[in-house]
């Protein structure tokens, strides 16, 4: 995980499950740890790295566009393919956001999530009415002649 680098979602994180993140990143680690945390962790790691990507690439557009850079070094083919990187790395980017987003939002809050939650087994009987049933067949019912 990566935990050294930020997201843009960190202070979310932080304020969703009350903690920092290294001790976010401690508790994950931790027996019993809650399933909604490690994938809360897990997205928001691929969300740094994610940005990480974005960040070198718009870099890497910027020194190439640079007004004290040789003209002659300008390559077309190399900013149409720096153009493709971003923007795939710019749709990653917004669907770690938007999962990590709605992971938060659908959260219980903090104080439920530790309690178990316990369903009931409910059974449903229905009967069917006489007309409904098929009826039944007989070994060697005579069959009804034809006229």
């Amino acid at each position: 995980m990566s935990r050294d680098k930020a997201s843009t979602m960190d202070a979310d994180l932080q304020k969703v499950f009350g903690n920092p993140l290294p001790e976010l990143y401690e508790t994950a680690a931790s027996p019993g740890a809650s399933p909604a945390l490690a994938r809360a962790l897990e997205l928001r790691s691929f969300l740094a790295l994610t940005e990480e990507q974005v960040a070198r690439v718009r870099d890497r557009v910027h020194a190439d566009m640079d007004p004290d850079r040789d003209m002659d070094e300008l390559s077309a083919d190399k900013l149409r393919f720096d153009a493709q990187w971003l923007e795939a790395a710019l749709e990653a980017r917004d669907g770690y956001r938007a999962a990590l987003g709605e992971l938060l939002r659908t959260m219980p809050p903090p104080a439920q999530q530790s309690r178990p939650v316990r369903t009931a087994q409910l059974r449903a009987t229905a009967t069917l009415p006489p007309s409904a049933a098929p009826a039944p067949q007989r070994a060697g019912a005579a069959r009804a002649r034809r006229p």
